[in-house]
């Protein structure tokens, strides 16, 4: 209705674009399911164009309505003109294919590694450039499968961090389906271990199965619980809790920062919470951490979901301060959903502490 008449094309293409319309308008809830398709020959075909069309009709709409507003302003001003009205409709489906591509290629490279270096008041000179590497929303899945953590794995490996952490949202599937593909972290080492933490998408995906299924592979879980690893005569805790929203599916996982210390607070010269989503800061501050990880927001993932992030969680992206502690929020080392990142490239980081 705002594009096609604009057009002024004739009746045969106006035709093929409401069916291609209709197409995407039928694809788009079959994206959103494509985690709960049976396997056959064609489900995955199928997921793809599904998340495919996800991302596309998300960049017609934000376009069109762009596109929208300009025409307001110039109809406001007298500047209207109908060559203006015909290019912008054509510009329309050509910007939003434009960003959706881009958008593509974003999404499936391998993300690049961004160092953070966290200032730590009164840090032990034995933990100056202790490095975690942190990666976060990997969504193995419909679109993600094991060549693409394959080579998570193999990026972080190289690091050399002295320990690993995985923020939660590793997965949008159940263990019977996604098993195969998610071997590779089996092959992830660090001198003090690799540690997970629930997010949302487990717990939609059956956490239980799932944080069995994540130590067989060898990698420390960590609900509402640390360990404590010393360098020299300093210590560090690395403590992590279960998913904000945990307690919604399973009572048992409420996110408990302080419970997650322990009685272990003043043994440690430095305390790390792996928390997945931001939002669990203020009671991590309150118990005395001096860093949390996050992820879950993505970046935003694509503009302009980006915008509406602020309204469930306090940061999109980087390192902020909570009162006497920071936390570092990473957008994510996969993505969810449209195989699509624009404004928001995917990270794996590695997180160093430095003297204040």
């Amino acid at each position: 209705m705002r594009l096609l008449p604009d057009l002024d094309a004739g009746l045969l293409v106006n035709m093929a674009g409401v069916l291609v319309l209709v197409l995407l308008t039928v694809l788009v809830p079959v994206g959103l399911m494509s985690a709960s398709l049976r396997r056959r020959r064609w489900s995955e075909l199928v997921s793809w164009l599904g998340l495919l069309s996800m991302g596309l009709f998300s960049s017609l709409l934000v376009t069109t309505l762009l596109r929208d507003l300009v025409l307001i302003v110039l109809r406001i001003t007298g500047l209207i003109s109908p060559a203006i009205i015909h290019g912008s409709a054509m510009a329309v489906p050509l910007v939003a294919l434009g960003v959706t591509l881009l958008g593509f290629v974003n999404a499936r490279r391998l993300a690049r590694v961004k160092q953070v270096d966290v200032p730590i008041a009164g840090l032990p000179p034995s933990l100056n450039g202790y490095a975690i590497a942190q990666v976060s929303d990997i969504h193995v899945g419909p679109t993600i499968k094991r060549p693409y953590l394959n080579a998570i794995v193999n990026r972080v490996n190289k690091l050399g961090a002295d320990a690993i952490a995985i923020t939660g949202d590793l997965v949008d599937g159940s263990v019977h389906r996604l098993s195969l593909h998610t071997q590779p972290l089996a092959r992830l080492a660090a001198p003090d271990g690799v540690f997970f933490v629930t997010g949302n998408h487990e717990y939609y995906s059956g956490a239980e199965e799932w944080i069995a299924e994540v130590r067989r592979l060898g990698v420390t879980v960590l609900l509402n619980q640390h360990v404590l690893r010393r360098r020299d005569d300093a210590t560090v805790m690395i403590a992590g809790v279960a998913d904000y929203s945990a307690h919604h599916f399973n009572p048992g996982h409420k996110s408990d920062p302080r419970a997650a210390a322990g009685s272990a607070r003043n043994a440690a010269d430095v305390r790390i919470l792996l928390a997945h989503q931001p939002r669990s800061a203020p009671e991590a501050a309150e118990a005395g951490f001096h860093l949390q990880l996050s992820g879950h927001t993505h970046g935003g993932q694509f503009f302009p979901w980006n915008l509406f992030v602020p309204l469930q969680q306090p940061f999109v992206a980087g390192l902020h301060r909570v009162r006497d502690m920071w936390v570092y929020i990473s957008r994510g080392t996969g993505y969810w959903g449209p195989p699509k990142r624009f404004g928001a490239p995917s990270e794996i980081t590695l997180v160093r502490l430095v003297p204040a």
